[in-house]
């Protein structure tokens, strides 16, 4: 489906509402040209590709490109939703969106959604190195890089002079694995599909004790995990890195690489041998193969997790909220957005969104809302139980 919307003749900015299956080659390059020029866009989730991989799956995923007399100024992948809704491509695994474009294209955050006959556009891990949507953000948070200024070794000697006791327990547990199970080693381009599907139900495990919503249970986020796997040997391919002890996987990463640049969202371990910390140990073996596998960046993502803050070298800002086209439809929006903002409504605004993002059925999102509700409630009473024993104390 191609779409030509075009803003005031002023403005002379168009958009040509595209399936990324039918993007031209000409604005493959622009796009990846654009990416190559800042190094904010280097994210392999920021890409013409996984837009690609995500609309083999998805009926909804489209990419804006913008247009100045007939020159490819800036691009925008999404997935529309009904009442000129958009969400970043691939959400929830969008750990990063951007609208890619050059500082010199003139766009701004309203004008671009106009043009591609958007209202509204959801922001969860906003890229945006020329603050076209500073209005449009309400958080900011930090994700974590593992950034190679040299080679491996050497970044591990940098981590090695902040943290010795994190190499004397990485020996620790690797020799404990060694004597129990069998020689360690790291597989990357891990290409066992028995491994793989390994890792998806440790991950679901996780996913039930933490009481989050199973955004691998639908049958489009399987389909994407599975044709990744599946997608090896050119510029953009998934990747899976898999660290054994004898001939049993203890703990594993699949994402997607681009070039130097490794994105990963799914990282678990065998529940059995916790004991084992087999994660230290898969993320230190993971760093030392950096420069073998051509690696430059390891990206971890966002939260606040202690384990990244351990091993990351860098950070990136990203920003959060809802950028709206400038008609009154999207200044109501924004006001309603805000009463979201509260700490106890923020929370639960995010987890409906995940939801939302992830279910494409009513079904789905009726159930995964009612398990979010009953998830709340159980916290908050887990809460009140603490406090009050706390008090007794």
């Amino acid at each position: 489906m191609t779409a030509h919307i075009k803003a005031s003749s002023a403005s002379r900015l168009s958009a040509d509402i595209v399936r990324p299956a039918d993007l031209a080659a000409s604005d493959i390059a622009a796009w990846r040209a654009m990416q190559a020029a800042e190094p904010a866009f280097g994210n392999p989730l920021l890409g013409p590709a996984f837009a690609q991989a995500v609309g083999a799956v998805r009926d909804d995923a489209h990419v804006a490109v913008f247009r100045r007399d007939g020159e490819a100024v800036g691009f925008l992948a999404f997935h529309r939703r009904p009442s000129g809704f958009a969400r970043p491509i691939g959400a929830p695994f969008c750990d990063y969106h951007a609208l890619i474009c050059d500082p010199g294209a003139g766009l701004t955050a309203g004008e671009a959604l106009a043009a591609a006959g958007l209202g509204r556009l959801r922001l969860t891990g906003l890229v945006d190195p020329f603050g076209l949507f500073d209005n449009a953000v309400g958080e900011r948070a930090a994700a974590h890089r593992i950034v190679l200024p040299d080679t491996a070794q050497a970044y591990l000697e940098a981590l090695r002079a902040r943290s010795q006791n994190r190499f004397k327990n990485h020996r620790r547990y690797r020799r404990a694995l060694e004597t129990d199970l069998g020689p360690v080693r790291l597989v990357a381009h891990d290409a066992d599909l028995a491994a793989f599907e390994t890792l998806m139900d440790w991950k679901r495990q996780q996913i039930v004790q933490t009481g989050v919503h199973d955004f691998l249970g639908p049958d489009w986020t399987k389909a994407l995990m599975r044709r990744l796997f599946e997608t090896r040997g050119g510029d953009f391919e998934g990747l899976m890195v898999g660290l054994y002890a004898g001939d049993r996987l203890v703990a594993a990463h699949f994402g997607v690489r681009e070039d130097g640049w490794y994105h990963p969202w799914i990282g678990a371990i065998d529940p059995s041998l916790k004991a084992y910390s087999p994660g230290l140990v898969h993320q230190m073996e993971a760093i030392a193969a950096m420069t073998e596998l051509g690696l430059r960046v390891y990206d971890l993502g966002a939260s606040n997790d202690h384990w990244k803050q351990m091993f990351a070298s860098d950070q990136v800002e990203i920003g959060s909220g809802l950028a709206t086209a400038p008609s009154l439809g999207g200044r109501i929006a924004r006001s309603c957005d805000h009463l979201w903002r509260t700490p106890g409504a923020g929370r639960l605004r995010r987890r409906l969104d995940q939801i939302n993002a992830v279910e494409l059925t009513l079904s789905g999102r009726l159930q995964g809302a009612a398990h979010a509700m009953n998830a709340l409630r159980g916290s908050g009473r887990r809460r009140n139980t603490d406090t009050e024993l706390r008090s007794r104390a």
